[in-house]
């Protein structure tokens, strides 16, 4: 939940993608960096932006993983895990937030 939302932040219920190291996330952090997805398919034009697939994902629509939305969130923020995205979907994203990071 990702409340109160202020400017251009979303500011309500929506899925994540969890974009850290597995490492990082069996490690005793608390915290864990993630994308946010959205279901508006217009931001699939914004460079980097990613298509996640509402079957591979387990969501109820497809969604694009806004790139340039990454955020780090307490892990008390975090609902349900709703599945585990295919390395070719994950591929995608890494190359997104690669050109967005400049990395």
């Amino acid at each position: 939940e990702l409340e109160p939302a202020r400017g251009s932040e979303p500011g309500f219920r929506r899925p994540v993608l969890i974009v850290q190291a597995d490492s990082f996330n069996r490690s005793r952090l608390r915290t864990v960096v993630a994308v946010i997805l959205t279901s508006n398919l217009r931001l699939l034009d914004a460079p980097g932006n990613a298509l996640i697939p509402r079957k591979a994902a387990g969501l109820p629509k497809d969604s694009v993983a806004n790139v340039t939305q990454v955020v780090t969130l307490d892990q008390d923020f975090l609902a349900e895990r709703v599945g585990r995205l295919p390395a070719g979907v994950m591929a995608r994203v890494d190359a997104g937030l690669k050109l967005v990071l400049d990395l």
